[in-house]
């Protein structure tokens, strides 16, 4: 039976990471990922995919293997980009966007911003 009430949906996250180092990388991915689950109540089952950027200056490891290794995303797309080098642009920032299928409206939403990076949405 087709559920006419799913809909897609993007949730958005970031969080600054101490040290580029692959224990700090780990860190970093395993908290705000765990944050974006908690606030969502996202089961691995819900999940369309991740996408993951890093700054440059990150470059340890790649966060979409901790997630799958530990929370369990066995079967979801997992892809790790470049954030853009943009001027005066925030420094040892992961962000991620997961995409769910969920009869959420946009506004039940809820977006994760953690560590430095609550900077880029203040309004959250």
């Amino acid at each position: 039976m087709i559920n006419n009430n799913m809909f897609t949906r993007g949730i958005r996250g970031a969080i600054t990471v101490k040290n580029n180092t692959i224990e700090d990388i780990k860190e970093a991915t395993i908290t705000l990922i765990s944050e974006m689950i908690k606030k969502n109540n996202i089961k691995p089952s819900d999940v369309s995919h991740c996408i993951f950027t890093m700054t440059n200056d990150l470059d340890a490891a790649y966060p979409a293997k901790f997630v799958r290794s530990e929370l369990k995303f066995d079967y979801v797309p997992l892809l790790c980009f470049n954030e853009l080098n943009i001027q005066n642009s925030l420094k040892m920032c992961l962000r991620a966007l997961i995409v769910i299928n969920t009869e959420k409206t946009q506004e039940e939403i809820k977006h994760v911003y953690l560590e430095g990076a609550k900077i880029l949405r203040p309004d959250l």
